[in-house]
């Protein structure tokens, strides 16, 4: 029998985030949460201390795209607030902001060279790099576009996961 996710996350937003108010302390949602996580056969895994933790897909589960929830809870005056924020394991969102910053760098250089060229009446065959680096930037926005579209029903059963734990319906509008 194939369990029916129920999604109301909303599609395609790069790195959504939640806030909820409760008016439980920081220790009891802490010690709900950690109870979930700590069964056996847990569709998620990870641990909450200090008001702070990550949950994520099962090492088994786990593929290159698989998201992570990052939950910091914090005490207010009428109880805690708790803050999610889905996004990829660290590894690929370094790599991303790695690949997107050399690019960069590399069009901004490519640019100044030769547009400089230009004004000096030289050759500003350099410039046919532009649309190039262009179309490799979109590439890699598309691949990671691509890459949230496969990680959306495991980012499902996470936010499923924290709300069936602590007890409250998120608005993952935020």
């Amino acid at each position: 029998m194939v369990q029916q996710i129920e999604d109301h996350l909303p599609p395609f937003r790069i790195r959504p985030r939640f806030l909820v108010e409760t008016h439980e302390s920081m220790d009891a949602i802490s010690e709900k949460i950690n109870a979930d996580l700590s069964i056996k056969n847990s569709e998620c895994k990870g641990k909450i201390a200090h008001g702070y933790g990550t949950i994520e897909i099962p090492v088994k589960d786990q593929h290159y795209w698989s998201p992570q929830l990052t939950l910091t809870i914090e005490e207010t005056e009428n109880g805690s607030s708790i803050r999610g924020l889905y996004a990829p394991r660290p590894a690929v969102w370094t790599m991303f902001v790695f690949f997107y910053a050399v690019l960069g760098f590399a069009l901004l250089i490519i640019t100044i060279i030769g547009f400089s060229n230009l004004s000096l009446k030289l050759s500003g065959s350099i410039l046919w790099l532009v649309p190039i680096l262009s179309v490799i930037i979109t590439s890699l926005y598309l691949v990671s576009f691509f890459g949230q579209k496969l990680a959306h029903d495991q980012m499902v059963t996470l936010h499923n996961f924290i709300e069936k734990s602590i007890g409250i319906t998120i608005d993952s509008k935020h």
